[in-house]
């Protein structure tokens, strides 16, 4: 009863928010809770505010019959989003993957948009929060929905395909991230394989990339959609990445990118093989991949008046910094440097995989090295020539009193670290 009641508010006002100081007059108000927040003592503010109506799950707080009662303010959102779903019809391609998914969940929605009108998710919604904020933002024009589901534990993206109900779905790799909630690696691989089971037992269309043998060892599939090869669905050739993606496209046509890394190559095959399919003309498809220019602090490079930065400081993994490294060292600069910081959520797998990063790095002849960070203390030890500091504010006076000029820069780092507040040194 109460859902149906808060889905007619919901149409009358367009708008939802978990947030007081973001109210709109007739705003649906869900008074969420958290380890360190109560949304329910916040119910009245928001009336105040110009909320229609509150959604609350403490009996205590409820006043008037602008207080929506309901069992569990979390629960409620998503059923609401679920119904919104439901009721749009439309369909919807999910998106998850270890690293490199909010970039794939761009270059995606920017070729499909380039036939239909899209709504994907905002920056990083990927959570459950998030994910039913962004199907609450689809409206009745909207022609495909594209959802990003972050996750660092099992049984997180299945629960995400209950509510969302995707027709289509995209892993675009597997790697180590968020190991010490999954519990390790073949964890990871369980979680996001949750994405595949949804599809294959409500008969959904999964695209794989066929040249990952993780992905295709996962997947339970006769007839996924498969891109990556010369025999599959889509495929293009690979030319460089110095710094920035070149390819020969499916239909013969070079496209020249603003993308950096070799490792991004994949996430323009999973959206060019998605928007083959989907009908998207090739020449469009590629000027959507031409046009798309990174400002997220993902692979972004970044010209100052001092250097040239290779600004990649939003997230960091063992698989994305491998990476991250391997691509930089095959670049054809001069005067190279590596500004790493600490790497998280990796439980008792981050000493090795920290020391493993410094192993890879000596390899760096040519490059300067500067690790950041008390997990980064591993690295240290493994690469020798790196300079080490244990804290970010070591390493602001260190490069205060080594300035860095004329150099290309690599600078990653989890989120947590913060790296991108360097750039003012760099």
């Amino acid at each position: 009863m109460e859902l149906a009641f808060l889905y007619e508010s919901f149409l009358e006002s367009r708008s939802v928010t978990t947030d007081t100081r973001k109210v709109k007059n007739g705003d649906l108000f869900f008074a969420l809770k958290g380890p360190n927040f109560n949304g329910n003592t916040f119910a009245a503010t928001a009336l105040e505010m110009g909320a229609a109506y509150v959604v609350v799950d403490e009996a205590e707080v409820v006043q008037d019959d602008r207080y929506v009662l309901v069992d569990d303010v979390l629960t409620t959102l998503q059923q609401l989003a679920n119904l919104h779903r439901r009721t749009l019809g439309i369909p919807i391609l999910a998106i998850t993957g270890s690293n490199g998914k909010t970039t794939t969940k761009e270059l995606v929605n920017a070729v499909m948009s380039k036939k239909y009108k899209t709504y994907a998710t905002v920056g990083n919604l990927n959570n459950h929060i998030g994910i039913p904020l962004t199907l609450l933002a689809m409206d009745e024009s909207i022609e495909f929905g594209i959802v990003e589901m972050g996750a660092n534990h099992q049984k997180e993206i299945a629960s995400y395909c209950s509510f969302v109900e995707p027709n289509y779905g995209l892993i675009n790799n597997v790697g180590k991230a968020h190991l010490e909630g999954f519990g390790g690696f073949e964890g990871v691989k369980k979680g996001k394989g949750e994405l595949y089971q949804y599809l294959f037992e409500t008969n959904g269309i999964a695209f794989i990339n066929s040249k990952n043998e993780h992905l295709m060892e996962m997947s339970p599939f006769e007839a996924p959609v498969l891109y990556g090869r010369n025999s599959d669905f889509y495929n293009a050739k690979f030319l460089k990445s110095d710094p920035f993606v070149a390819f020969i496209a499916g239909n013969e046509e070079l496209v020249e990118t603003k993308l950096v890394g070799d490792y991004n190559f994949d996430n323009i095959l999973a959206a060019l093989c998605i928007g083959k399919y989907f009908g998207v003309p090739s020449i469009a498809a590629n000027q959507a991949i031409e046009q798309y220019d990174p400002t997220n602090n993902r692979s972004q490079i970044v010209k100052t008046e001092k250097n040239e930065v290779i600004l990649d400081s939003y997230n960091a993994n063992p698989t994305s910094m491998r990476a991250a490294i391997e691509n930089f060292a095959s670049l054809q600069k001069e005067n190279k440097v590596v500004i790493l910081g600490d790497m998280y959520e990796l439980g008792e797998e981050s000493e090795v995989e920290h020391a493993n990063i410094g192993a890879l790095l000596n390899l760096l002849t040519d490059t300067k090295i500067i690790l950041i960070g008390k997990n980064m203390a591993a690295a240290s030890k493994e690469c020798t020539a790196a300079a080490y500091m244990d804290t970010k504010e070591a390493a602001v006076n260190f490069l205060v009193s080594n300035q860095i000029l004329n150099s290309t820069i690599l600078l990653k780092g989890s989120r947590g670290m913060g790296l991108e507040s360097l750039m003012p040194l760099l």
